[in-house]
């Protein structure tokens, strides 16, 4: 993969229009902030160097990601769950509140996106024109051999608009009768869980433990895991445990139970948490000798405490999940085709209703992936 360090957001004046140049709607993210900062308004429509294709925006996914960002919460500065700041007005920028460097706003986010292919790059000759195709969020900034990474909505300009331009080589092809509000679910969540189970390396005989899994992560593990054969052991609300089993959980186990009573004491051989908080020390005294866990995020709160003696006397193996490994993205596509996985969608919203989206969100009483839909026409007429 080549060197994909030209992508960096860093030029507030590519917002502005000259001459006749053809302009779309989006949601420019000016900053940290409320839904205040969502302004939903015509920037220039994005001209595709070599390498990079033009997509047109068919729908597109939300997540803690987008919102998370917004609100400067990857901060160190930042202690509680993700909830914390979800009603904060503060015009303050947060200087490390970004996944890597500091967040480049005014920012396009959206990190799901299910797109058609409408033009290329000069010097690019794939995917085809009209290839209906989702992206690759994660990014290998210098190939796989590194972990250094970019990722779309957060390092540059995202999906939260009627077209986006992105690297040929992170787009791919899906042959599917899922519509696109469903593919527009996956990329985010689906590839966040193939992720850490990758890298947890989940077999049909482990005894997996998956929290939040009413959540779009959480939910996409359940499956995903399943699909591997292992025996998943799911903590969601009360009120969404039937639907979680119904996703192919073995055993479904009410939020804030006594986890120790609810497992009969039976240990686990791979925890994947995006929870963490103040259960974080509990989920590893359940683990078994040479256990895994897996995380990516930590919506109850980053600081947590742990027992050291639990980490080594046991052997514990604790894995960090932000890049994605080479083959997380093309699995994925596999399922879908195949049909091994199925899309959760909790609602469908226009993109100029993105602030309704994301407080819908922030309730935390639906399953699966709320997804956006931008104007099908240039003049900002929705369709939806």
């Amino acid at each position: 993969m080549s060197d994909l360090s030209y992508l960096s957001t860093n030029d507030p004046d590519r917002f502005k229009t000259q001459g006749d140049q053809a302009t779309m709607k989006a949601v420019v993210t000016m900053g940290n902030g409320g839904y205040e900062k969502l302004d939903y308004c015509n920037v220039p429509v994005p001209v595709p160097g070599p390498g990079e294709v033009l997509l047109r925006i068919l729908a597109a996914g939300v997540n803690n990601t987008e919102i998370n960002t917004r609100l400067g919460w990857y901060s160190s500065s930042v202690e509680g769950g993700t909830e914390q700041l979800s009603d904060s007005d503060s015009e303050s920028e947060i200087e490390d509140g970004g996944w890597n460097e500091t967040t480049p706003f005014p920012l396009i986010q959206g990190t799901d996106c299910c797109g058609e292919v409408i033009a290329r790059g000069k010097d690019t000759i794939q995917p085809d024109i009209g290839t209906r195709v989702l992206v690759r969020p994660c990014m290998r900034l210098n190939g796989f051999d590194s972990l250094d990474n970019l990722w779309m909505a957060s390092d540059f300009d995202g999906a939260f608009a009627q077209y986006v331009k992105v690297p040929a080589s992170e787009v791919f092809e899906v042959r599917c009768d899922w519509s696109d509000v469903e593919l527009a679910t996956m990329p985010c969540a689906y590839g966040t869980a193939e992720n850490m189970l990758h890298r947890a390396d989940v077999k049909a005989t482990d005894r997996v433990l998956v929290t939040g899994a009413s959540g779009g992560v959480g939910s996409a593990v359940v499956q995903l895991a399943k699909r591997r054969g292992a025996h998943v052991i799911a903590i969601a609300g009360a009120s969404k445990l039937d639907l979680v089993r119904s996703l192919g959980a073995d055993q479904v186990v009410p939020r804030d139970s006594d986890l120790s009573a609810a497992l009969q004491d039976s240990p686990v051989d791979v925890v994947i948490d995006n929870v963490a908080g103040e259960q974080f020390g509990q989920l590893l005294k359940l683990m078994t000798r040479g256990g895994r866990y897996a995380s990516s995020g930590a919506i109850a709160g980053p600081i947590t405490t742990i027992d050291m003696r639990d980490f080594y006397l046991k052997d514990l193996t604790l894995i960090g999940c932000t890049a994605w490994d080479e083959p997380i993205f093309s699995n994925l596509i596999n399922y879908i085709e195949k049909g091994e996985i199925r899309p959760l969608v909790a609602e469908a919203f226009k993109l100029k209703d993105i602030a309704t989206a994301q407080q819908e969100f922030l309730k935390k009483t639906h399953v699966g992936n709320f997804v956006l839909v931008p104007p099908r026409s240039l003049d900002g007429d929705h369709d939806l």
